[in-house]
């Protein structure tokens, strides 16, 4: 049966850690990873950070760029080199490859959305591996991914992915760092995104990469919403993957939402920015996330940010614990002013009619 498959691997396990030069032994065996769950007739999607990585080691450079603009400048060096070495690897498997630089601006916009999900299968339909990356040299750092395990997860639920596989320099999740803590627990099946809320996860990167743990759990949360199956393993062995979809346990495996999110709320939730915060009492908290109710102005104890409507929030309890997303009806000035008031009392306060709800639930994805 035809699978869509995502493999996001991360510059910690595309590089030598210590000198940031290519691990061209580790590439080229993804490459025939790919090429051959492609010939078994899945759809395959690779997500490879890495271009800041090259870049630096292109140019000599003995630590990753902090300035923006430097940054962005290594990383238009590195991404050149970097898909040169995937084409030629590619094409001597006689696999086309298609590469699609993404901006968080992509993805906020719902036309442009719509538009890279449409690329996405008119390149699968091709038979073609799409090899993504965000677009690091226009990105603004406002409207950035910040990590490639969170774009994995986006381009995941974009494609409404079967796998996401995130290949990382541990062989699974752990307890705590398994670097620093020699107990470290293994966590080989994840059921339920709330067995994590305990964990203690170090949230350190590698020297050459941006993503450690912390964004591997995030990216999770945001594909099993989606109903993909996640999978945390070893980048050192991508022959894994294989294994892995054949039926061996390997590496930390996230279960998937039985009933997934829809399309469009999952875009509400994880690709819109969310431009302010709404902190909710007890009751309006119960409302939306055991009744299913919209969000009335009485439940809303505090505004915080600036804010149109139509924006996306997100609803907090009074300890600032994120209980939802949604997109709402009333600006943050006007919502200052008829926080905690009845709906009937809103055509007095605003001297306009407005609408009864401030979030409605069609509007409105839990967390």
């Amino acid at each position: 049966m035809t699978k869509t498959i995502v493999v996001k691997i991360g510059t910690s396990s595309l590089t030598q850690p210590e000198t940031g030069q290519l691990a061209l032994s580790t590439i080229a065996t993804l490459a025939e990873t790919l090429c051959h769950l492609r010939s078994q007739g899945h759809r395959v999607i690779l997500v490879s950070s890495g271009a800041v990585g090259v870049g630096c080691a292109r140019l000599g450079l003995t630590e990753r760029p902090k300035a923006i603009a430097l940054k962005q400048a290594v990383a238009a060096v590195g991404q050149g080199r970097l898909i040169r070495i995937y084409d030629d690897l590619f094409t001597t498997l006689q696999q086309a490859i298609a590469q699609v630089l993404l901006t968080r601006s992509d993805l906020v916009q719902r036309s442009r959305y719509l538009n890279a999900y449409n690329t996405f299968q008119e390149l699968l339909g091709l038979g073609v591996i799409p090899i993504v990356n965000e677009n690091d040299t226009v990105a603004i750092d406002e409207l950035k991914f910040g990590d490639n395990d969170t774009l994995s997860a986006l381009v995941a639920s974009l494609v409404e992915a079967d796998w996401l596989f995130l290949l990382t320099d541990v062989d699974r999740l752990y307890s705590a760092d398994p670097r620093s803590v020699p107990d470290a627990r293994p966590i080989a099946l994840v059921s339920s995104i709330k067995e994590l809320a305990q964990l203690q996860i170090g949230s350190q990167g590698s020297q050459w990469g941006t993503g450690g743990m912390v964004t591997k759990i995030s990216a999770a949360r945001i594909a099993i919403a989606a109903g993909v199956r996640t999978v945390i393993t070893q980048g050192r062995f991508p022959r894994n993957i294989e294994k892995i979809i054949q039926g061996e346990l390997i590496g930390t495996h996230f279960e998937p939402q039985l009933e997934p999110t829809s399309a469009r709320k999952r875009w509400i939730a994880y690709g819109l920015l969310p431009a302010g915060k709404l902190y909710l009492d007890e009751g309006a908290i119960a409302a939306i996330s055991l009744a299913g109710k919209s969000l009335l102005a009485a439940g809303i104890k505090a505004v915080e940010g600036e804010f149109d409507t139509q924006d996306a929030v997100q609803l907090c309890d009074s300890n600032g614990n994120e209980i939802a997303r949604g997109l709402v009806n009333y600006n943050s000035n006007d919502l200052q002013k008829i926080r905690g008031c009845h709906s009937r009392e809103i055509p007095t306060i605003l001297g306009y009619a407005g609408v009864e709800t401030v979030i409605h639930r069609d509007n409105l994805v839990l967390i």
